[in-house]
């Protein structure tokens, strides 16, 4: 993977990068602002029935149909369907230019929510044979609510575009459900970044924990790639009484845990990158005084570096294959790549970054370190240029340990960001719009 060249990221931390836009598009970005702050009552309520509406992977109608209808009403040309449940939007400006898309993710995960709101959420349904509850658990909500805002800005401008606008509303980001395609792969596959053809796209995430006003980003490698795996360890069932008469599956897969853990810690070069090996559930024995046939374990791999990748790929098989063989046991492992880091193109991030600053404040955009957390936005920065930045969502003077980190119960947002996130996805459309038609060194597509 390319290196962020240490000079252009001393230029992004110091403001130092060029960055110029014309007065006219100065000038419309400060129109589509007031357009902006005229519509955050609108995004709110967006926002709030799309959090107490949730619906997971695949499964997101009602979601689609309101974007949908929301998009028409704009006179934006849409289609529906695209990898499932999303939905496209086309705006064509009143002049010819690049072709910009604006992201956001449509589903919710099958968590039980805790936060006592107005518009909290009470779907239940089953998720892997298990009931639970469908909250908005990553602000997905809020995601949606932001993009449609911004078409609605957007459109309010279309005779004044420098380009074209492509929004894509993307269905199963979190995944799709077992035996099925979906998320920002299926919708390439289908053709999403084709005709017309995208040279450049942004999305942006918002964050439980970083406060209203901040804007994080990072150059390169940004997030971690996610595979899973799953370890199926086969021993000798027998009676709890006589241990020595059978093979024991839990005692192996416990031995089998603990080796997983020296991965990261013994072969990996930790002041490269960061890694993670997790064993999220473990499953085996149906009485106590019956030492079963088998156990099995599922967990996640986290990755920043391609070859350290590989080497986790290679150590989960070695450490599960060798310790049930001495043993006496058998291992099946099985592992599958899933989304691959999520890359900021260098150029493309050093040229938009000052956009960013104009918006919220230079002191207010800030560095990220990279984040192990994965983001299928990654399958569309692996064909074209792309930016992905995260957008503050935690109440000013909240204490860090008081926020419900994502994915969880308790999981918050202040909606006090709204327009800051719909105005920094217009902010980037229009000036690199502008740029492209002023320069050959805009990031685009292909180059």
């Amino acid at each position: 993977m390319t290196k962020y060249p240490l000079f252009v990221a001393a230029m992004a931390l110091s403001g130092l990068a060029t960055h110029t836009v014309s007065g006219q598009t100065t000038a419309l970005n400060a129109r589509m602002d007031k357009t902006a702050e005229s519509l955050e009552k609108k995004v709110v309520a967006w926002r709030r029935d799309f959090h107490q509406h949730p619906e997971l992977g695949n499964r997101e109608f009602q979601t689609a149909a309101k974007i949908a209808a929301h998009l028409q009403s704009l006179g934006i040309e849409v289609k529906t369907g695209v990898g499932k449940t999303g939905v496209v939007g086309l705006l064509k400006g009143g002049k010819p230019g690049p072709v910009v898309a604006l992201r956001a993710d449509m589903d919710g995960l099958p968590v039980t929510e805790r936060v006592d709101l107005p518009f909290k959420s009470e779907a239940h349904t089953e998720y892997n044979g298990q009931q639970t509850g469908v909250m908005h658990a990553c602000g997905h909500d809020t995601h949606v609510a932001m993009l449609m805002g911004a078409a609605e800005v957007l459109a309010s401008v279309k005779s004044e575009l420098k380009g074209t606008v492509k929004f894509i509303f993307q269905p199963a980001e979190e995944g799709a459900p077992t035996g099925e395609e979906g998320g920002a792969y299926l919708m390439i596959k289908e053709g999403v970044l084709e005709n017309p053809k995208v040279d450049a796209i942004f999305g942006l995430h918002i964050n439980s924990q970083t406060e209203v006003g901040t804007i994080k980003y990072r150059p390169g490698a940004t997030m971690a790639a996610v595979d899973s795996y799953a370890i199926k360890i086969k021993g000798k069932q027998t009676h709890g009484a006589a241990p020595w008469s059978g093979v024991d599956p839990i005692v192996t897969s416990a031995q089998v845990v603990m080796g997983l853990q020296t991965i990261v810690s013994r072969n990996l070069p930790l002041t490269e990158n960061a890694a993670v090996v997790t064993v999220g559930a473990i499953h085996g024995g149906i009485r106590q005084n019956i030492i079963p046939e088998e156990v099995n374990m599922i967990g996640t791999i986290r990755s920043l570096d391609n070859e350290m990748q590989k080497t986790i790929h290679r150590r989960i098989n070695e450490i599960a294959t060798n310790i049930a063989e001495s043993a006496g046991a058998k291992a099946e492992v099985k592992i599958d790549v899933m989304y691959p880091v999520t890359y900021n193109d260098p150029k493309l991030t050093d040229q938009m970054v000052p956009t960013l600053e104009a918006i919220a404040g230079k002191n207010n955009i800030k560095l990220t370190p990279a984040q192990t957390g994965a983001e299928d936005f990654s399958f569309f920065q692996q064909k074209i240029p792309g930016f992905f930045y995260f957008l503050g969502g935690m109440t000013k003077g909240k204490k860090l340990e008081d926020a419900a980190p994502h994915h969880t119960p308790d999981f918050q947002i202040d909606e006090g960001c709204f327009v800051l996130g719909m105005k920094s996805l217009c902010h980037l459309t229009v000036d690199y719009m502008d740029q492209a038609g002023k320069s050959k060194g805009v990031a685009v597509s292909g180059k």
